[in-house]
């Protein structure tokens, strides 16, 4: 069962998955658009504005046919959420590459299982971890930057997948003036939000620009606060990115 496996090795295998699935379409540098992916597996991606979910996978393919299946997506304003349907979608469709490599039999994988390893998939189709992990490093894990080199992928998206790079960080997501959701990447529950997290996020809700904590501000363990706001007409996001020393 996908709970008896260690995290390094489970996180390890869908990388190498996911790094092997775009390699077989001669994908080799971001943004990566998963409908020409979908298009390069032989995937049909097609509009079905009658679900009550954002994607799914059908019409299985036979050993026989050059189509490996159809992806049907809902109609959505925002590209990124198309994106990452398909990347869902896709990542149903080689989920089984990941089980075939951890030795465990499919008959053995619930469903939940199976979904959990389609989302991880996704991510890592969408964001790989060394080109991000690169790229974050060059960019100083500058959330708009790396935005503009994954266009495909949402600023969500890009926020949580920093969680799983090797950099010590805690990550906040604010919607609408309201704390949504705080992780860390590191052992036991994020502590609560400092006042130096809470006037930078302040700074980047009331201004609608980035804003940085100054140095000498920063509570002894954090190395360095940054928040950015993701605004539309009507709408408020910020993500704060909190780099810490070491976890106490």
């Amino acid at each position: 069962m996908l709970t008896e496996i260690p995290t390094e090795q489970f996180s390890t295998t869908v990388d190498e998955v996911a790094r092997a699935v775009l390699a077989e379409v001669d994908w080799y540098r971001p943004p990566v658009n998963l409908l020409e992916v979908a298009d390069r597996l032989n995937l049909v991606v097609a509009r079905d504005d009658t679900m009550d979910v954002r994607g799914r996978f059908v019409n299985l393919g036979t050993q026989c046919s050059s189509m490996s299946g159809t992806i049907l997506v809902a109609d959505d304003p925002r590209p990124e959420r198309t994106q990452w349907s398909v990347a869902h979608e896709v990542g149903e469709s080689i989920a089984h590459r990941v089980f075939v490599r951890l030795g465990v039999s499919l008959s053995d994988i619930p469903p939940a299982g199976r979904e959990r390893v389609a989302n991880q998939l996704a991510s890592r189709l969408l964001l790989p971890r060394d080109w991000f992990a690169d790229d974050g490093e060059s960019v100083g894990w500058d959330l708009f930057a790396l935005k503009r080199i994954y266009s495909t992928a949402s600023h969500e998206l890009i926020a949580r997948r920093m969680l799983e790079m090797s950099s010590t960080v805690i990550i906040t997501m604010f919607d609408q003036g309201a704390l949504q959701w705080r992780q860390s990447n590191s052992a036991g529950q994020p502590p609560q939000l400092t006042a130096a997290e809470s006037d930078v996020w302040r700074a980047a809700f009331e201004t609608g620009h980035a804003s940085e904590c100054d140095d000498h501000e920063l509570p002894e363990g954090i190395t360095q606060v940054r928040s950015w706001p993701v605004h539309e007409p009507g709408w408020r996001r910020e993500f704060v990115r909190t780099e810490l020393v070491e976890w106490q």
